[in-house]
């Protein structure tokens, strides 16, 4: 396995802690246990921000673009329906 997929499945086992710990923050019924899991997602989405950093510099996870009528299609579709 070489770098990129190996940094691709760390980036995706980050993801994953990340919803475990949104959904463990929202489902939690106490406030330590709610502090717990908030905790633990701020780290994990700091983590997964480095990885994706990292990522980008390296070139191994581009992004694009997006041209500005696509946004605004996108809004004005959001907008009419809420």
């Amino acid at each position: 396995m070489d770098d990129r997929n190996l940094m691709e499945n760390i980036l995706l086992l980050e993801k994953g802690a990340c919803d475990l710990f949104l959904h463990g923050a929202i489902e939690s019924s106490t406030k330590n246990v709610h502090s717990a899991f908030t905790s633990s997602l701020n780290d994990s989405l700091r983590m997964q921000d480095e990885i994706y950093l990292k990522m980008q510099q390296k070139g191994w996870y581009p992004t694009q673009q997006v041209e500005e009528n696509k946004i605004n299609t996108v809004k004005q579709k959001f907008q009419s329906c809420c």
